[in-house]
């Protein structure tokens, strides 16, 4: 069975009466991964929106009303739990395999006939996971990383609270195993990328700091490739809500520039 195949989808209760919620399983690398799939009720929809969440397991899950936020812009969005969550097979393990469940949710899109372009999105941990998809899918409309982690070694060295999950899942620290952790980091693969990337980030962020962004802002500057950045001084990891409406917004728009790309 093909990656990205839709084997169930049931409807899901949503929060916004303008879009339609399903709760798909889907094949991913011999797997039946699942994951939330979002549609606009009305308009045109010619672009399809892949949601890569943050956070591992418990922390980060996707949020129903988030997904309906970014469908309620006219996409098609559909966010992957990733392996072994909400019911599906397999393990999560922090953009190692599981960054083949992004993969397949970015052929799952690509199999919609009214979807023209795909874009990706990734949040918190999601940024690696949406650049890791945007590198093995140089079709990709667009990218926009918000708080977005892009180097896993950075990450074990700031979250002390982590290092326990990321030793037992990358297989040591990145002290001892550096090419483990460089394998994870898409920083190091970023010539293989030809979309355009939109980078946010609250400046006072603690979970995923913004030397995050400026490594991402400057590899892609080095490379001469197409890189824009929003920096917010006053905001942390989560913007506040009158805030956060605006800024997805904005990213949806900056994202409909991109579509004729694809």
């Amino acid at each position: 069975m093909k990656d990205g195949t839709i084997i169930s989808q049931f409807a899901y209760p949503s929060p916004n009466p303008n879009v339609k919620l399903f709760l798909v399983t889907y094949y991913s690398g011999g797997l039946r991964v699942k994951g939330l799939l979002a549609k606009p009720n009305k308009g045109e929809v010619a672009d399809g929106f892949l949601y890569l969440r943050g956070g591992i397991k418990g922390v980060g899950q996707v949020r129903p009303a988030r997904i309906a936020q970014f469908a309620s812009e006219g996409f098609i969005v559909f966010a992957p739990f990733y392996r072994g969550n909400r019911g599906g097979e397999g393990n999560e393990d922090f953009a190692g395999d599981d960054r083949r469940d992004a993969f397949s949710g970015f052929e799952l899109l690509k199999s919609f006939p009214e979807i023209k372009n795909v874009h990706i999105f990734g949040f918190s941990r999601g940024g690696v996971m949406a650049l890791w998809t945007a590198i093995e899918y140089p079709e990709a409309a667009s990218v926009v990383t918000w708080g977005g982690v892009t180097d896993m070694s950075l990450t074990y060295i700031e979250r002390k609270d982590m290092r326990r999950m990321m030793k037992r899942v990358i297989g040591g620290t990145p002290g001892k195993f550096p090419r483990r952790y460089q394998a994870r980091t898409p920083l190091y693969q970023l010539e293989k990328l030809h979309s355009p990337v939109l980078i946010i980030h609250g400046e006072q962020d603690r979970n995923v700091s913004v030397e995050h962004s400026y490594r991402l802002e400057r590899r892609l500057s080095t490379l001469e490739k197409s890189v824009t950045s929003w920096y917010f001084p006053d905001y942390t990891h989560y913007f506040p809500p009158q805030i956060n409406r605006q800024v997805v917004k904005d990213l949806s728009d900056w994202m409909k520039t991109k579509s004729e790309k694809w």
